[in-house]
């Protein structure tokens, strides 16, 4: 999980994420022809999101097509959503505490 979330703390990568959930698939240099970022930073910011299993490249000729995993990502999401429901629990366990008056 750490290494996703720390891949999508980037916000360059967020957006070759949502550029390739967009396309559906693309090659470096027609991220950067998109993204105000060169191609070798491109390709760099692949690599971080290829390690952390969000995205996969597959050769195609000269080029690597690369397409997002959402495994992944599910398994994060299902992750914050958990750790929301824990603190949503916690916080109204002591909203309720808060709001109880004292016993006399």
């Amino acid at each position: 999980m750490s290494e996703v979330l720390s891949a999508l703390a980037d916000p360059t990568r967020r957006r070759i994420l949502d550029a390739l959930a967009t396309h559906g698939s693309a090659t470096a240099t027609a991220l950067a022809r998109e993204l105000p970022v060169s191609r070798q930073a491109i390709v760099k910011h692949l690599g971080v999101l290829s390690r952390a299993g969000l995205v996969t490249g597959r050769r195609s000729g000269r080029e690597a097509q690369f397409t997002v995993l959402p495994a992944r990502l599910n398994a994060a999401a299902h992750w914050m959503a958990r750790v929301a429901s824990d603190w949503d629990s916690r916080l109204h366990a002591i909203k309720r505490l808060a709001e109880t008056p004292p016993e006399e």
